[in-house]
């Protein structure tokens, strides 16, 4: 009677550790979409705020606030502005350099996650992302201009697009900020994207017909490294993006309760973008 009331209770709790599991993720399954790990709900689900429900970082109402240097190959640091005498909106900016920055300069990125999907579903009624608004902020403190994208956070992986309005269009050809689990030193993976020539611009590189950026991400090591937010444990993740046009590569610094805290991206061009969180915001 012993065994069989001892296999009862082990019955009952494996029993009771599925269905807290099961539970917890009842409403999606994870799903690969182009190398991405994706959830897909369960039809019963239409909240416009299931993507952003199971965040643990970003959450919704929370805004990421990082600054940012233009490096170029001499290592001089540039800024950029608004330049309203280019006609089209993708090209009107200008380099401001580190000794001419005025009210009107951009100094930062403000990633600012949504509570639901409003601002994308009318545009595209299947759109399975955490929806973040990246709002270009001067050194007078003002939003200068501002557009929606998205990131993609579960139990899977962490990706997100990166700032690409103006000059951060340059970020286009590098690798996306990205970690898959498990976060264990020595881990890789890989994706694929396709990108048209609507990217290219004569103060980078040109090019005519649509290119494949093939990207290998490995995470390199983990450490403690020291940010305004204290001393925390940071995963370091090495990436690179092969194409017709060349490679470009990036280094991240990834927490798990704050995210990419820094970015170090090396363009097509042979110049660096730097991405450094500096702000997290909580309404």
């Amino acid at each position: 009677m012993k065994i069989v009331l001892r296999l009862f209770i082990l019955t009952i709790i494996m029993t009771s550790c599925k269905s807290d599991f099961e539970k917890n993720h009842k409403d999606y399954k994870l799903v690969k979409e182009e190398g991405v790990f994706v959830e897909v709900f369960d039809a019963t689900n239409v909240k416009l705020t299931r993507y952003t429900d199971n965040n643990t970082i970003y959450t919704k109402n929370t805004s990421f606030i990082y600054s940012y240097e233009h490096i170029t190959k001499n290592n001089s640091k540039y800024y950029f502005k608004e330049d309203p005498s280019i006609d089209d909106w993708r090209h009107s900016w200008k380099f401001v350099s580190a000794d001419s920055i005025d009210e009107n300069t951009i100094q930062e990125v403000k990633i600012e996650i949504k509570e639901g999907l409003k601002a994308m579903i009318q545009y595209d009624p299947d759109y399975n992302q955490t929806v973040a608004q990246y709002s270009y902020v001067t050194k007078g403190e003002l939003s200068a201009f501002n557009s929606i994208s998205g990131i993609i956070e579960n139990e899977k992986n962490v990706w997100m697009h990166p700032p690409r309005d103006k000059y951060f269009r340059i970020l286009e050809l590098n690798p996306f900020p990205y970690i898959q689990t498990p976060f264990e030193v020595g881990n890789t993976w890989k994706w694929n994207l396709e990108i048209g020539d609507s990217w290219a611009d004569k103060r980078w590189l040109t090019w005519k017909g649509g290119i494949e950026n093939k990207y290998v991400y490995e995470i390199t090591d983990k450490k403690k490294i020291h940010t305004v937010f204290g001393t925390l444990e940071c995963y370091t993740i090495d990436a690179t993006a092969t194409s017709r046009l060349g490679e470009t590569k990036l280094t991240s610094f990834f927490n798990t309760e704050y995210g990419f805290i820094e970015l170090l991206y090396t363009n097509i061009d042979g110049s660096k973008t730097k991405l450094q969180l500096d702000k997290v915001v909580k309404k």
